[in-house]
């Protein structure tokens, strides 16, 4: 699993791989973590959380949107990602955890959304998914 910040006008981009869908989620959210931070200290307790959406891609949004949202409410900043997605009856469900390293803890850079913007998520021929997200800034 690997991510890749890219610019992206006025916002910043996280492009990922990985060996399975849960992974390329974990991956982002990581890129996302690094966007807004240069260090990370060990610090912090994991937290654990599900989400549910009708298709992958709004499964993606809505996921990073919670650790937006975890950020915000709970003063952490989530990393060390991980992530196992799944469908079930109908529906695209992800069981996440991250560590919250608190925000006192870290210099942080502000990141204002996730959003719908060139977003990709795809499985390759290889059996690697890729996963492209902008970030509002």
């Amino acid at each position: 699993m690997s991510f890749e910040l890219r610019d992206h006008t006025a916002d910043v981009a996280v492009e990922a791989t990985a060996d399975s869908l849960g992974a390329a989620f974990a991956a982002v959210a990581d890129g996302m973590a690094a966007a807004m931070c240069d260090e990370i200290p060990g610090s912090g307790e994991r937290f654990e959380f599900t989400e549910r959406a009708e298709n992958r891609e709004a499964l993606l949004y809505d996921y990073l949107d919670r650790l937006i949202y975890e950020r915000d409410v709970r003063g952490v900043l989530p990393v060390a990602n991980d992530a196992t997605v799944r469908e079930a009856d109908g529906e695209w469900v992800i069981e996440a955890s991250a560590r919250g390293v608190p925000l006192d803890e870290v210099d942080a850079r502000d990141l204002k959304a996730v959003t719908y913007s060139e977003m990709d998520l795809s499985e390759r021929a290889d059996g690697t998914w890729h996963a492209y997200v902008v970030f509002d800034v």
